[in-house]
């Protein structure tokens, strides 16, 4: 029984929510709650584990997830810090570790081999952390089982997501693969798990959220909304501030709604471009690729992350209706954007009979093709929450 990566390996993507008290980048997170309170809080929000920091230098120690254990006997958890020797290996297993953090900056693989090999004795897992390409080729080598890539440089505290997601990309997909780091936004986390992240780490956003719980569940929640067909700054301000998930730029030539650009979408936002057959580089996040059928667009779309299909978009045919729009959206497989008639009025029904990844809007939502009611906006991302 491995109970950390199976959690990990569960449909949809998991969250392992940190229990920390300090940060190296942020300082002092002062938590909204005890490892004890916070534990049973995040398991309750739909955690799939629970990571407990543990090194002194951060405000932890092997108390706070001594203390998690006790309240949470069936949560994973796992235990970080800078492990070096095999009895911080043994301190953390008797203290009620499912997993621990071992990082490839810290040790060279000897080393690497010899704390893995002894967790296996201990009937420890390990989460084996990368930063760049060269830490990754050695995770691989290693046989490590999960792999966390770490976005922040632990020399600068810089966070660069792009770089962590080609690495995330990069990783064997017979690995459980962890995206760690700079997640504060279901956008952000819903683009490592279209690079290929089973899970993904969160900390300091939960411990700095005035609901830690709440923003967990937020974190997690589906379906990602979409509002299409965005031409205007203020526009993209709105759906922002609505809280959509993904802005999309229709480039296709035909459609009234056509935009000069893929316009820029604060951090939490994923740009989607949107074309007919002629796909172009820009620098939207996601592509999203209809056929051209009788010098339109065809009905279904392919949603892209480079080369990579991610989803499919099931979507009403050419301005037209289809009394079966429901029934095939609810029989596709894999990830599925819904789209087509969408609005505040009929979205809430559409999730409910679909149980979509995400659900996207545009016509409906407009004043005029291109031009967006803030209103209609707005009252669309709430009902689709």
């Amino acid at each position: 029984m491995r109970p950390f990566s199976n959690a990990l390996c569960a449909p949809g993507l998991g969250v392992i929510a940190e229990f920390k008290r300090r940060s190296p980048s942020a300082g002092d997170l002062r938590p909204r709650g005890d490892p004890m309170e916070l534990t049973v809080a995040f398991a309750r929000a739909g955690a799939s584990a629970v990571s407990v920091l543990v090194d002194e230098r951060f405000g932890g120690s092997l108390t706070d997830l001594e203390a998690a254990r006790t309240v949470a006997p069936d949560t994973p958890l796992l235990a970080k810090g800078f492990f070096r020797e095999e009895r911080q290996l043994l301190q953390l297993k008797l203290a009620g570790a499912d997993a621990a953090l071992l990082l490839l900056r810290d040790l060279d693989d000897d080393r690497m081999r010899a704390l893995m090999a002894y967790a296996t004795e201990l009937r420890l897992e390990t989460l084996v952390e990368a930063h760049d390409a060269a830490e990754l080729e050695r995770a691989v080598a290693l046989n490590a089982p999960v792999i966390g890539v770490n976005a922040r440089n632990l020399s600068t505290f810089r966070i660069d997501r792009r770089a962590q997601l080609d690495l995330v990309a990069r990783a064997p997909r017979d690995r459980v693969v962890i995206a760690e780091s700079g997640i504060a936004s279901r956008a952000q986390a819903a683009a490592a798990e279209l690079a290929g992240a089973d899970g993904v780490l969160v900390g300091s956003t939960l411990m700095r959220a005035k609901e830690p719980a709440v923003k967990l569940r937020e974190l997690l929640s589906r379906p990602l909304v979409k509002v299409c067909g965005l031409t205007r700054e203020e526009d993209v301000a709105v759906a922002a501030e609505a809280g959509a998930d993904l802005a999309g730029f229709i480039l296709a030539k035909e459609s009234p709604r056509r935009a000069k650009r893929v316009l820029e979408v604060p951090d939490t936002m994923l740009a989607v471009a949107v074309f007919v057959e002629d796909v172009a580089k820009t620098d939207a996040d996601l592509d999203q690729v209809y056929a051209r059928e009788n010098g339109h667009r065809s009905r279904d779309a392919a949603l892209f992350r480079g080369e990579e299909r991610v989803a499919t978009v099931v979507d009403l045919p050419w301005q037209q209706g289809d009394p079966s729009h429901v029934e095939r959206a609810r029989a596709a497989e894999g990830r599925v954007m819904l789209a087509g008639g969408l609005s505040a009025e009929n979205v809430r029904e559409a999730i409910e009979a679909v149980r979509p990844w995400a659900v996207d809007a545009s016509s409906r939502l407009e004043v005029e093709p291109g031009v967006k009611d803030h209103d209609a906006v707005r009252a669309f991302v709430e009902a689709a929450r």
